[in-house]
């Protein structure tokens, strides 16, 4: 089955990726449908796709009006996809994309002094991504005033509450959706 973008400038257009790779899981279209649909305007906004298998969340950001999307993954294969989704779309000026693990990325953006107003957060959901880098989110201060965390995970997380955060949830069978909202 296609996969496409759901809505904004680029709404139809067909998307690659892996169909046979457990290892690259799109996030399915309804998800996605409704995790923008809670969002809201993202024009202009900077977001991050952390563990950005082909780029779909990122490439959705892009197409509903986000200035700059960060995508980021360590598996090889999958930035291809991603690569390929950018330049047919020709949105490369609003995407930078790096070869990266968690920590390291994070660190990197620390360094750089990046914050984000959107971060999606889609590890492989067996992974320790979860007790590892999530928190590293917050401990060096990622997120943008006001910012949004989206966690999609198939096990409960835990919610630290020095993290300051207004959370929602949303579930879609077994995947559930962590909204986790800054305090100001």
């Amino acid at each position: 089955m296609p996969m496409r973008v759901i809505a904004g400038e680029y709404r139809h257009r067909k998307l690659v990726y892996p169909e046979n790779n457990p290892s690259i899981r799109p996030t399915k279209d309804r998800i996605r449908e409704a995790v923008f649909s809670s969002l809201g305007d993202l024009n202009n906004l900077t977001f991050l796709d952390l563990y950005a298998g082909c780029g779909s969340i990122g490439i959705e950001a892009i197409s509903r009006g986000a200035s700059k999307v960060y995508f980021v993954d360590y598996d090889e294969n999958a930035l291809k996809y991603v690569r390929e989704n950018v330049n047919s779309l020709r949105v490369n000026d609003k995407a930078t994309i790096l070869k990266s693990n968690d920590i390291d990325a994070i660190k990197k953006f620390v360094y750089s002094a990046l914050k984000f107003d959107i971060i999606y957060f889609d590890p492989p959901y067996e992974s320790d991504c979860y007790k590892n880098a999530l928190p590293l989110i917050f401990e060096y201060d990622l997120l943008s005033n006001n910012g949004v965390l989206l966690v999609e995970s198939k096990l409960p997380i835990e919610i630290n509450p020095i993290w300051n955060v207004d959370v929602k949830e949303y579930h879609y069978g077994e995947i559930t959706i962590y909204k986790l909202r800054k305090k100001l």
